[in-house]
């Protein structure tokens, strides 16, 4: 160990400092990026088939929506909208993961039907306790 920094060079010390400071520049950033999506903005859900919006609901307090879907032949999802909560109640697709997902409010979450194409997706800004910080 002694031998190693005895043939170290001055600038060798500062090159080493800051590529360790730069090393936590992602980190920064994906906070301040993360930090920069808070606000007050309306959550909506996005009903897309296909990859194509077929429905908007805004997320409000007090709403109580339950509407059907038959996105391809002898296939259906009827989702639930309740207390700034959407959910894939029911479908008959075989493996019901969208079912299972369960209920959904946060901007950025989904519930995805896979065999029929259908995706309940949260759009909107981010709320200050949505932040999600990056694992060390």
């Amino acid at each position: 160990m002694k031998t190693i920094i005895k043939k170290m060079r001055p600038f060798d010390f500062i090159f080493i400092v800051l590529v360790v400071i730069l090393s936590f520049v992602p980190a920064v950033v994906m906070a301040y990026h993360l930090n920069g999506n808070t606000g007050g903005g309306q959550a909506v859900a996005e009903i897309k088939i296909d990859g194509e919006v077929v429905d908007r609901y805004p997320l409000t307090p007090g709403q109580s929506v339950e509407k059907k879907y038959i996105p391809g032949k002898n296939q259906y999802n009827i989702i639930e909208v309740k207390d700034q909560k959407v959910r894939i109640k029911e479908d008959n697709s075989p493996d019901q993961i969208g079912v299972r997902t369960g209920w959904i409010s946060r901007p950025g979450q989904t519930a995805v039907c896979l065999p029929h194409h259908f995706v309940i997706e949260i759009a909107g800004e981010r709320q200050s306790d949505d932040l999600i910080l990056p694992l060390p």
